[in-house]
């Protein structure tokens, strides 16, 4: 494998040498206030996927309410089963806004003078290894998310039932908690193939634009260093054999596709010019497709 994974013909010439240690990276004290901080999102992230994983839907409840309309039983039970799942996925839109704020705070400490993007993440490795798993985690939520379409048949349900009531001047219990605003805030989330992603990204735009004298260069370079220091991990044997869980691979080539991704939606010419730091050291789609292959194989 150590053969196989080397599949491009660029060299790692451009990249920089260090190994981020994403399973033991521990904070300094300058790191601690920034680390607790984001530590307390990252706790909640896994409740968040576990919850998303066992979401199961009302479809059958949704369907059977839809084909007897008149049937009021068969309207309440379906409204009961409806009504926990969109307080569900109002406490995942609501987590989106915490892992934003996180997402600002950690930008904001790798890449503050008077270090460069490079050392920050060198020095500062327990809040590189945050980053890096608030990517994780949200490649992770984004892929539960397409692959259950329970979710918009749910929350769609919601809508159309308390539109139909407000029509009727009738206004149900449950809309105290998911009033007509949020509605419409987690209907612009939930809209999105990958909502967790674009969020982040919106979040690295806008930390980019609000922050008018920190160059966006250092913010590219943060996103652009990160990838190549998880391709320098994944192709160089001493930095491989290092990592003692078989998920830290795994792990790393999903932080490389985050940060290109936000890299994309950053730089001004995106991440696939031909000028861009990230297409100058590999590209990026081919590379994560054939160690993905490797990892199944």
């Amino acid at each position: 494998m150590g053969n196989l994974i080397k599949v491009l013909g660029k060299d790692l010439e451009n990249c920089p040498h260090f190994f981020l240690d994403f399973e033991n990276a521990q904070p300094t004290e300058a790191e601690t206030a920034v680390w607790n901080q984001v530590s307390a999102v990252l706790e909640e992230a896994h409740g968040i996927l576990a919850e998303l994983q066992s979401y199961n839907g009302a479809g059958q409840e949704i369907r059977e309410a839809i084909q007897n309309p008149n049937d009021l039983q068969l309207q309440e039970k379906a409204w009961n089963a409806v009504c926990p799942l969109v307080a569900k996925l109002k406490r995942f839109y609501e987590f989106s806004l915490r892992l934003e704020n996180a997402l600002r705070s950690l930008l904001e400490a790798l890449t503050s003078p008077p270090y460069a993007p490079m050392q920050h993440l060198e020095r500062e490795q327990a809040l590189a290894k945050q980053f890096a798993e608030i990517l994780h985690f949200t490649l992770s939520f984004d892929e539960l998310k397409m692959t259950n379409p329970a979710i918009q048949n749910d929350f769609s349900y919601y809508r159309r039932t308390i539109s139909r009531n407000r029509l009727n001047n009738q206004q149900l219990e449950a809309e105290n908690e998911v009033n007509n605003e949020m509605a419409n805030r987690m209907s612009l989330f939930y809209a999105e193939a990958t909502p967790m992603l674009k969020t982040l990204s919106n979040a690295t735009t806008k930390f980019v634009s609000e922050n008018k004298t920190l160059p966006i260069e250092d913010t590219t370079d943060c996103l652009s260093t990160m990838a190549c220091v998880c391709r320098v991990m994944l192709e160089t044997p001493e930095y491989r054999c290092r990592f003692t869980n078989t998920d830290t691979m795994l792990f790393c080539m999903r932080v490389m596709v985050g940060v290109i991704i936000l890299y994309d939606h950053v730089h001004p010419v995106g991440a696939f010019a031909k000028t861009s730091k990230i297409d100058q050291i590999f590209n990026p789609l081919r590379y994560y497709q054939k160690h993905y292959f490797l990892m199944q194989h």
